[in-house]
């Protein structure tokens, strides 16, 4: 199959009219909950189906294919977290902070993103390595998180220790990112004892401002 045919049998075809469209937002709502709930095991046409009371018809006039309807409910469930993203975007939200809580205050950014949306992250982490599609859907959004965060922590690139400051700051979010989907996936006591998600992200906080302008 080529990449074209691959694309085409993913496609989705959106709904047109308000009805339609929707049953659709409910199709994709009640798609994201039985993942949060049951992983991508327990997602099925059917059930999608009898949670956003619909009859399958809805469901075939949009796609005849579960995955791509599962992959249609992953890009809805990244939508909702890109929302929260927007902060990164928000000038004034990180004006007139000094170097240290600038980056403090992006990293608890982050955590409190991934806190929010963990139920729907973890079951789209544990896929991640087995699924190729998710996989290269989430290391395209996962560039884009990088991005963001860097272009606000480079706001303190003039007290940042490391000779190259932006490659220092990709390689923190490398590490707050690594650390955040560990922790969402894998559960807080997975590499490390348990920590509460204060005590957690203070910790990571320290790793990331130690690591940027040395010393505390």
């Amino acid at each position: 199959m080529t990449s074209t045919d691959r694309n085409n049998e993913l496609a989705i075809r959106p709904p047109r009219q308000e009805r339609t469209r929707q049953a659709w937002t409910r199709i994709l709502e009640a798609g994201a909950a039985i993942i949060e709930e049951g992983g991508y095991e327990a997602f099925t046409i059917a059930a999608v189906c009898e949670r956003a009371k619909v009859a399958p018809r809805a469901i075939y006039d949009r796609t005849t294919s579960k995955e791509a309807l599962f992959l249609a409910v992953y890009e809805h469930g990244l939508s909702r977290i890109r929302v929260d993203e927007e902060v990164f975007d928000r000038e004034e939200r990180w004006a007139g902070l000094d170097a240290h809580t600038l980056v403090g205050e992006a990293v608890a950014e982050f955590a409190g993103i991934f806190e929010r949306h963990a139920a729907f992250l973890k079951p789209m982490v544990l896929l991640s390595g087995a699924h190729a599609e998710v996989y290269r859907r989430a290391r395209a959004y996962t560039a884009q998180m990088a991005d963001r965060f860097t272009a606000v922590v480079l706001g303190a690139a003039h007290e940042i220790t490391h000779p190259d400051p932006e490659t220092a700051v990709r390689l923190c979010f490398s590490t707050v990112f690594a650390s955040l989907m560990m922790r969402v996936g894998y559960g807080p006591d997975f590499a490390a004892p348990a920590a509460d998600t204060d005590v957690f992200v203070r910790h990571l906080t320290q790793t990331a401002v130690r690591y940027l302008f040395g010393g505390e």
